[in-house]
């Protein structure tokens, strides 16, 4: 059964050649992949954070929202953990 879900990814633009928006298309591709339905794409722009994380001071916040199984949800995570520009992931059911 799909349902809706929200990813809030975080993407690491540090030492990339690559540009935003490159990036920004080759993690959508990496969920449609996985199976995943995309619905829309929200680029939020670079944010600070709070105190350095992994020598990072900041990330490129992406919202990416899509229809999937829930397995593929877990499958999804796993793949993007090992893609390095991908720093934070966060996913949350919306229906």
């Amino acid at each position: 059964m799909n349902r809706k879900y929200e990813g809030l990814i975080v993407l690491n633009t540090q030492g990339t050649e690559k540009s935003v928006d490159d990036l920004v298309s080759a993690v959508a591709k990496e969920l449609e992949e996985e199976g995943a339905k995309l619905d829309e794409i929200k680029q939020l722009g670079r944010k600070q954070f709070v105190y350095n994380a992994r020598k990072l001071d900041g990330g490129y916040y992406v919202n990416y929202i899509f229809e999937a199984d829930t397995d593929v949800v877990s499958k999804i995570q796993s793949r993007l953990k090992l893609n390095n520009t991908v720093h934070l992931q966060h996913y949350q059911r919306l229906s």
